[in-house]
């Protein structure tokens, strides 16, 4: 029973190395951004809410924004 166990247990963290990877590079990713955004007075890093809202309505997707947006209220 424990080997069964242990294969289920396999194979329902296939893939994760993957996804740990891919999350580590986000997060290096937005590392990389937070010295611009602490460059920024109060009023500056509050206007980048009004930005982020212009620029969603020009089209860009919320997933162009994630990184950004994150780094912003970090």
């Amino acid at each position: 029973m424990s080997t069964q166990l242990g294969s289920f247990e396999k194979f329902l963290r296939v893939g994760e190395g993957r996804r740990l990877k891919r999350l580590k590079n986000q997060a290096e990713y937005i590392g990389t951004l937070e010295p611009e955004f602490e460059a920024l007075s109060d009023e500056e890093l509050a206007g980048k809410t009004a930005e982020f809202r212009q620029r969603i309505e020009n089209g860009e997707t919320l997933e162009d924004l994630l990184f950004e947006a994150y780094a912003a209220v970090r």
